[in-house]
């Protein structure tokens, strides 16, 4: 019995390490030869430049700024309402047929494609409310996409804090919103940051939303107001790949790695604000 135990454990660990292998090493080749080809074309006037002679040359600085205008504009709208409603579903809404019809719905937008959210954007913001193809419909629009993602990560941190710690506060006198900002939401704080900048990461690199909303073929100049369209590094990478002939194979891959570093800085900044706020927890 002993042995058909160990050669079980056996067998089970090999499967789980080729599973693993299955996932990891296509995820580093892909990223090494996106590193080989794109450090090349890494230079100071690549990333400070805009693009010239048909975006055969130049740089992608416009793409860069406007990325960040959309990340920027993508957390201002989505953190807030994001929070707010997972703290009014964790702490003030009562279990009823509503809220689990609303943990449904959550759930399946989260699982929405990119592309059908951009034809939404495209609808409401551009169309209807006339805000047309521009920086605050694209923001809108990544914000919209990434609200299910902040919301369950924001349910799940709150949940994570003990009910002792509720139950303290209120016996000690505080009224629940000051038990809810004082006790529950500095506690939840890290799964709540690591969610949203997860979330919004996901948001930067999409193209489907922003092809519909805001992102332009070639636009030199910097955006200057909310209502102006912007270029973005995801459809900066697609127009290159797929509408610029004879392009030297090292601006797109140079491209793709500027986006990757992007999201790779977004990511560990969520992970280093995690294990900061974590170190401060006494539970």
């Amino acid at each position: 019995m002993k042995l058909d135990a160990r050669l079980t454990e056996k067998v089970v660990f090999f499967l789980l390490l080729l599973a693993t292998l299955v996932i990891v090493v296509p995820v580093f080749l892909i990223a090494g030869l996106i590193v080989k080809n794109g450090f090349a074309a890494l230079s100071w006037e690549f990333l400070t430049q805009s693009p010239r002679l048909g975006m055969r040359a130049g740089g992608i600085f416009p793409a860069i700024v406007g990325t960040m205008y959309l990340v920027f504009g993508t957390a201002v709208f989505a953190l807030p309402a994001g929070i707010f409603a997972a703290v009014y579903l964790c702490e003030y809404a009562k279990e009823s047929r509503l809220t689990r019809i609303i943990d449904v719905a959550i759930v399946n937008l989260a699982g929405v494609p990119s592309v059908v959210y951009g034809l939404f954007g495209l609808g409401l913001f551009v169309v209807f409310l006339k805000f047309g193809t521009s920086i605050l419909s694209g923001s809108l629009t990544l914000a919209i996409m990434s609200l299910p993602v902040i919301v369950t990560a924001s349910r799940e941190a709150l949940n994570s804090v003990p009910q002792s710690f509720r139950e303290v506060s209120l016996a000690l006198g505080a009224t629940r919103w000051q038990t809810i900002s004082r006790v529950v939401l500095p506690n939840a704080l890290p799964g709540i940051i690591t969610g949203a900048i997860l979330a919004i990461s996901r948001a930067a690199g999409e193209t489907a939303p922003i092809l519909f909303t805001v992102a332009a073929f070639y636009l030199p100049r910097l955006p200057q107001t909310l209502f102006d369209q912007c270029m973005a590094l995801p459809y900066h990478l697609y127009v290159i790949s797929t509408q610029v002939p004879n392009l030297k194979p090292h601006i797109q891959y140079g491209t793709t790695l500027v986006l990757i570093l992007m999201i790779l800085i977004m990511n560990l900044t969520a992970v280093f604000i995690r294990a900061h706020f974590r170190k401060k927890k006494q539970w």
